[in-house]
């Protein structure tokens, strides 16, 4: 009797990605590619046809982003086992998508040594995140969190506004501006504006 072959869903916007991941589970013995998508709306729809024992999730893309698609696919399915691939190796990114349910997070970059095992091994129940993405995730874990209206002021600073502006953007008074800057300079230990927009980048607090 053969073993039931793992099946596998791709969910990513850019048509060579898919290709390769295609090809890459065509020479595999145990799993099978039984569906596509390219946005976080058609990965709901394709789950909903296939239920497929893994999911390949990317974190940016259009209509809905990967982050929003896992936790719509997990509050319907919550048993759902799903790997992201990114090109983001931020910890917050990383931290945001293992709260919303991901069982395992690759970068890009790592697929083809690393994406096979990562599916069989999750696709067995266990968690998988590479041993830098842990010791990002590890270094900040008892960070202070940005706020949201702190990423609000952030996302304006990084986009060359002052504190006038971002006041006026923002519908608070400009001491209030001052106040969010000052907390997020601590947060980060930036040392200024243009410090804390690099270290904000570098973590994820600005990708989305």
């Amino acid at each position: 009797m053969t073993a039931e072959k793992i099946r596998v869903l791709t969910v990513d916007d850019h048509p060579l990605l898919r290709k390769g991941i295609e090809a890459m589970i065509q020479e595999e013995r145990d799993i099978v590619l039984v569906g596509e998508a390219t946005d976080g709306q058609e990965a709901l729809a394709r789950y909903r046809t296939h239920q497929p024992d893994v999911t390949l999730m990317d974190l940016q893309m259009p209509a809905m982003k990967g982050i929003e698609a896992i936790e719509a696919i997990r509050r319907e399915f919550p048993k759902a086992r799903i790997i992201v691939l990114t090109t983001y190796r931020g910890d917050v990114q990383a931290s945001r998508a293992l709260k919303a349910g991901a069982a395992g997070y690759l970068l890009k970059s790592m697929l083809r040594k690393e994406l096979l095992p990562t599916i069989r091994a999750v696709h067995s129940g266990r968690r998988c995140i590479p041993p830098e993405i842990a010791a990002d995730l590890a270094e900040h874990i008892t960070d202070d969190a940005l706020t949201e209206r702190e990423i609000a002021v952030l996302q304006r600073v990084a986009n060359g506004n002052s504190n006038k502006i971002i006041a006026s953007q923002l519908a608070i008074s400009e001491a209030t501006v001052k106040g969010h800057v000052t907390s997020i300079l601590s947060k980060l230990g930036a040392n200024d504006r243009t410090h804390a927009v690099t270290i904000a980048m570098k973590r994820g607090f600005l990708d989305g």
